[in-house]
C-alpha cells in the first residue's frame, strides 16, 4: 500500500487542489474536494494539518440547502477534528456548532448521526465545552439519546460525559431530564462496554444531586440496571457502580436502602470487597456497612467485620434465591481472605532471616 511518505509530492499537490477545489463557485466541485478531505484526513496527521485551511469553507457548506453538500463537509470536518486539538478549536471558531445543532434535529438519519459524532470529536477540547453547552447542544443530545438510531444514542452518551466533566454542565444535562434514557441504553448495551462505562460515570455524577437519585429511584430498572454493571462491567464500570449506590445510600440511608437492597446487590458487592479496585473495594465495604440493619458500629462482642455486616443484611434479605447466593458468596469470600491471609503468612516467614544467620552487607559478585 502506497504511504504519503513514499510519495510526498503527489500528496503535496492532492492537498492544493483540494484547496483550490473547495473555493470553487461549483457545488459538485466543492463536494468532491470535501469527499477527498475527508479521505486524505482519515488516518494522517500530516494531512489535517496541511487542510486545516479548508475548515472555514467546509462549515460554510454546511449552511447549504443539499444534504449531500451537509453530509460531505461534516464528514471531511470530522476527520479534521479527530485527534487534532487546534483544529478542534477552530471549527468551532468557524461558526460550525449552529448548523451542526439544527441536524441534530434533522430527518435526515445520517445528519443527525454524523452532527452527533461531530460534537463527541469537539466535546473532547476542554476549550469547546462552555462553548458547546451554552448553544444548547445538551437537550438535543439527551434527545438523541431517546430517539437516535444506535450509533447516535453511544456518541450522545460520549458526547454528554465529555461535557459533564466541565464546571456547570452537570446541572445543565440534568435539567434535560438524561436519566430515563441513560438507563435505557444501560440496558441494551454490553455491560463490558466502554458504552456502559460513560453511562455509569454519567449515572454516578448525576445521583449526587437530589434530582438524579428520586429519577433514578422512579425509573423502572433504574436501581437493577446499576446493579447489574456492578456485577458483570467493566473494571471502571464497577466502580461507577457502586459510587453511584453508594453516594445515594450516603445521601440518604433511610430512603436508598431498600430500593437498592431489594436488586439483589449485595453479592456483587461482596465480589468486589475482593476483587474490585481499591477504590472500588472501599465503597463496596462503605455501602454494605450502610445496608445493614443498624448504620452505627457494633460492639466488642460483635465486632465490625465484613462476615458480620453481610450476615447481618442476609438475615433481612427477602427471597431465597437472594439469601442463598448471598451466603454462597460470602462463604466464598471467606475462603479467599483465609487463603490470602495464609499465603501472606508464608511470605512473611519466607522474609524472616533467622537470627543465628550472618547478613551480608552487599551484594557478592557474580
Amino acid at each position: 500500500m502506497e504511504s504519503e511518505a513514499q510519495y510526498p509530492d503527489r500528496t503535496s499537490s492532492t492537498v492544493s487542489q483540494c484547496l483550490q477545489l473547495i473555493l470553487s463557485d461549483d457545488l459538485d466541485f466543492k463536494i468532491k474536494a470535501a469527499r477527498e478531505i475527508r479521505r486524505l484526513t482519515k488516518t494522517s496527521q500530516r494531512s489535517r494539518r496541511q487542510l486545516s485551511a479548508a475548515i472555514e469553507p467546509l462549515v460554510a457548506m454546511l449552511r447549504d440547502d443539499s444534504v449531500d453538500c451537509n453530509e460531505a463537509a461534516l464528514l471531511a470536518l470530522l476527520n479534521l477534528a479527530v485527534k487534532d486539538e487546534k483544529n478542534k478549536i477552530k471549527i468551532v471558531e468557524a461558526g460550525a456548532l449552529e448548523p451542526i445543532i439544527t441536524f441534530l434535529q434533522s430527518q435526515a438519519p445520517n445528519l443527525q448521526e454524523y452532527a452527533t459524532a461531530s460534537l463527541l470529536t469537539l466535546s473532547a477540547s476542554s476549550t469547546n465545552k462552555p462553548t458547546i453547552s451554552a448553544s444548547g447542544a445538551i437537550p438535543l443530545l439527551v434527545e438523541t439519546l431517546k430517539n437516535g438510531n444506535p450509533q447516535a444514542k453511544v456518541d450522545a452518551v460520549m458526547a454528554l460525559y465529555n461535557l459533564s466533566t466541565h464546571p456547570n454542565n452537570l446541572t445543565l444535562i440534568l435539567e434535560a431530564n438524561p436519566i430515563g434514557p441513560l438507563v435505557s441504553v444501560l440496558k441494551t448495551c454490553k455491560r463490558s462496554s466502554k458504552t456502559a462505562e460513560k453511562c455509569s460515570a454519567l449515572i454516578e455524577s448525576l445521583v449526587s444531586f437530589d434530582e438524579g437519585r428520586i429519577a433514578l429511584v422512579s425509573e423502572e430498572g433504574g436501581v437493577l440496571a446499576v446493579v447489574e454493571v456492578l456485577e458483570s462491567g467493566s473494571i471502571q464500570s464497577r466502580e461507577h457502580a457502586v459510587g453511584a449506590l453508594f453516594t445515594m445510600c450516603q445521601s440518604d440511608r433511610s430512603k436508598y436502602r431498600e430500593p437498592i437492597l431489594k436488586e439483589g446487590v449485595v453479592p456483587g458487592l461482596l465480589e468486589l470487597t475482593v476483587q474490585g479496585t481499591p477504590k472500588s473495594q472501599a465503597k463496596a465495604q462503605n455501602l454494605l456497612c450502610l445496608l445493614r440493619d443498624s448504620p452505627y458500629p457494633r460492639s466488642e462482642l460483635q465486632p465490625d467485620t465484613i462476615e458480620n455486616i453481610v450476615c447481618n443484611i442476609i438475615s433481612q434479605i427477602d427471597g431465597e434465591d437472594q439469601s442463598c447466593k448471598a451466603k454462597k458468596m460470602l462463604a466464598e469470600m471467606v475462603q479467599v481472605s483465609m487463603e490470602q491471609s495464609l499465603r501472606h503468612l508464608q511470605q512473611r516467614a519466607l522474609v524472616c532471616t533467622p537470627k543465628d544467620m550472618p547478613i551480608a552487607s552487599e551484594v557478592s559478585s557474580k
